[in-house]
């Protein structure tokens, strides 16, 4: 049975203090919905810790502020969130929001993307570093119905391209995950059909220190 410690898509032991030796973050504030709040099922063998939770942990931050609230749309992360995330002075970031945009068929793109520019440059100006997300396509999740994996997988495959090209424009520190290749495992989803599991949130969290060291490097 794979757990985390012999998972080669996580964490090794030892690799996120070699990668973020000297980072220079100490206040990190996390923005969004179910993603960011952590609604992970449980997988014998890994952690509990939620995807944002586990990066905070990994950078061993001293200031740490998880905003994230189930269910929220992209305006709706803006309009309740940001401004607390301004108050909170952080120098690093965490913004994810669209997916359940996404859900819907009345998915608009230009708003979502309005939306996240609107709280990504703001915080850029406040003189945070930004993450963005990519996230893993939850059409690929056994309990999706037959008939609505097409369209939400059009729909999820368009939010992240769009994502990564707001990213990109805007310069921010973008995970994409969308591409991994345990993306299309169903075993990554959650019994609800919306959210990840264990094993995908301590996924995410390698992918997201392995981009913020090379961040860090680069920079």
């Amino acid at each position: 049975m794979i757990t985390e410690a012999t998972d080669e898509y996580c964490l090794a032991e030892g690799e996120s203090a070699k990668l973020l030796a000297g980072h220079p973050w100490r206040r990190f504030v996390v923005l969004g919905d179910s993603v960011a709040e952590g609604l992970c099922s449980p997988v014998p063998g890994y952690s509990d810790l939620q995807w944002a939770d586990r990066v905070a942990a990994e950078l061993a931050v001293p200031h740490y502020l998880n905003l994230g609230v189930s269910g929220l749309k992209a305006h709706e992360i803006r309009a309740t969130q940001l401004a607390p995330a301004l108050a909170f002075a952080p120098d690093l970031a965490l913004v994810v929001g669209g997916g359940n945009d996404a859900f819907s068929a009345r998915y608009n793109p230009d708003q979502v993307d309005t939306e996240l520019t609107t709280m990504v440059q703001a915080l850029q100006s406040a003189g945070a570093a930004v993450i963005t997300l990519g996230m893993f396509n939850v059409s690929y999740s056994p309990a999706i119905p037959a008939w609505l994996r097409p369209g939400l997988r059009t729909r999820m495959t368009l939010l992240s391209e769009r994502t990564r090209s707001l990213a990109e424009r805007l310069g921010t520190i973008h995970v994409h995950l969308t591409d991994h290749p345990l993306s299309t495992d169903p075993t990554l989803y959650s019994p609800d059909g919306r959210h990840g599991t264990a094993r995908s949130d301590a996924v995410a969290a390698a992918e997201t220190i392995r981009r913020l060291a090379a961040h860090l490097h680069l920079s």
